[in-house]
């Protein structure tokens, strides 16, 4: 297993799947061996296989964008648990999910509890997961600046989910996001408080980093 992170409350695996390097987790509770997989992209033999020595209560993905979902027939096929997704992107699954979730839905494995974020933007029912000190961020928030926005509406209103939803937890909250290296909200809010500081052309969209724009 590509172990990541644990501690008495919880067990993190980190996956790096398919062409276009997303990451895929499973949240293992220690105590029970119940788990969490979040997100479903290509090639995902290696998320099924440590999957299947725990108990998945669920199959968490942050947001309906094609790479996210390359490797979904494969994981539902092969794990029995219910899907969720956050509501306004639900019609692009294959199959409808069993979950719709909202913000504030919390979903349990064993004494690890997971929340969901409704933070819209990349797309309009992306939806981040928190647990303890843990902030599964999707293609929400990466280190370094918000996700792809699609059009300066889009980034407006990305940065409003990430200013108010997600700068509302703790410094110390790590970023697992649904690319590349972890992060902490610390440095995100730090740099952040950078870009804010400065004038931005009214066309400002697409891949922004918060030191460069």
């Amino acid at each position: 297993m590509a172990l990541h992170y644990q501690d008495d409350s919880i067990i993190i695996h980190k996956y790096e799947c398919g062409d276009f390097g997303n990451n895929a987790y499973l949240i293992v509770c220690p105590k029970t061996n119940e788990s969490i997989i979040i997100d479903t992209p290509g090639e995902p033999g290696k998320v099924i296989e440590a999957a299947k020595s725990t108990d998945v209560k669920a199959i968490l993905i942050t947001h309906n964008h094609w790479d996210h979902l390359l490797g979904f027939d494969d994981v539902t096929g092969a794990i029995d648990a219910p899907v969720g997704i956050g509501a306004d992107d639900a019609d692009a699954l294959p199959r409808p999910p069993a979950l719709l979730l909202r913000d504030g839905d919390e979903i349990v494995a064993g004494t690890v509890t997971v929340r969901a974020i409704g933070t819209p933007g990349h797309t309009p029912g992306s939806t981040c997961y928190t647990v303890g000190n843990a902030l599964f961020s999707g293609d929400t928030l990466f280190p370094g600046g918000p996700g792809k926005s699609g059009s300066p509406e889009k980034l407006k209103q990305l940065i409003d989910s990430i200013t108010t939803k997600l700068f509302a937890l703790a410094d110390d909250v790590a970023v697992y996001p649904g690319h590349g290296s972890d992060g902490d909200l610390k440095n995100s809010k730090e740099e952040y408080a950078i870009f804010a500081s400065k004038e931005h052309p009214a066309d400002l969209a697409g891949d922004v980093l918060w030191l460069s724009a």
